[in-house]
């Protein structure tokens, strides 16, 4: 088992030590999990700054992977958020930095922020869902240096109301941008949790990223807590079976490794 989507006390929405998340995982049973914590340049609540220290970051896993060595294999990752007038600070960023695994990802639309429900203020949902995947198919045509797509329909999350428009015109525009580029998605399992029918994203868009001819896919819990890791990954593998995927990826070094479902 592995999860490829989890958060420590280095990012700024989150109070767990890594250490504690480790043995968490390790309880679980988890032979391999990467931490992938928040960089989220320029994002509007100013309560929160979404970004760490690398080398402090760097040192703990270092010694976390020697503490643990034999129990579970540790990753270093990154959870970045996008967006178009940002792409070349995270160019920059990757030039000074190295990770295991990328996870880019979309927390802000149009310079506000998903989280409270802004993108939608003065829009309907409709018109605000075009806007985050518009936005989305913008920066995968404009920016390479990520591994996959983290919860790719996460403003399913914050929409007040459900959406008619399943969004497949653009999604599948998406899809023929990044899977010849070599990169993936996740399913990311706290979909569930956070009381929607199914992980982000929905089995629908999971079905048309596999009809597109993508592989590469990663299970990622978005735990904050011990208790989360790995959530309803059971489940989430048995559904990928279901619709053709023949395996999950790990990441080194940002190259996959395909391990059978």
């Amino acid at each position: 088992m592995f999860d490829f989507h989890m958060h420590s006390s280095f990012s700024a929405d989150c109070e767990t030590d890594m250490e504690d998340m480790v043995k968490g995982a390790i309880a679980k049973g988890l032979r391999e999990i990467c931490f992938t914590e928040h960089i989220d340049y320029d994002y509007p609540d100013e309560n929160f700054v979404f970004d760490f220290d690398k080398r402090k970051y760097t040192e703990r896993i270092f010694h976390l992977q020697h503490k643990y060595e034999g129990q579970i294999h540790i990753k270093r990752g990154v959870e970045i958020g996008v967006q178009p007038h940002i792409l070349k600070q995270y160019d920059d960023l990757m030039e000074k930095e190295s990770f295991d695994f990328i996870i880019c990802s979309m927390h802000t639309v149009d310079r506000r922020g998903l989280h409270f429900g802004e993108i939608f203020e003065g829009r309907t949902v409709e018109q605000a869902s075009q806007l985050y995947y518009d936005e989305l198919l913008y920066c995968v045509r404009n920016f390479d240096n990520y591994s996959i797509l983290g919860h790719i329909d996460l403003i399913k999350r914050y929409a007040p109301e459900l959406v008619t428009n399943d969004f497949h015109d653009v999604l599948r525009e998406i899809f023929k941008t990044i899977i010849p580029a070599g990169k993936g998605i996740e399913l990311n399992t706290s979909g569930v949790r956070y009381g929607l029918p199914n992980g982000l994203p929905s089995d629908d868009v999971l079905e048309l990223y596999k009809q597109c001819g993508g592989e590469i896919i990663t299970l990622g819990s978005d735990a904050h807590k011990p208790e989360d890791i790995a959530f309803q990954f059971d489940e989430s593998r048995e559904l990928l079976k279901s619709l053709g995927f023949k395996y999950v990826a790990t990441f080194e070094a940002l190259k996959p490794i395909f391990h059978s479902i």
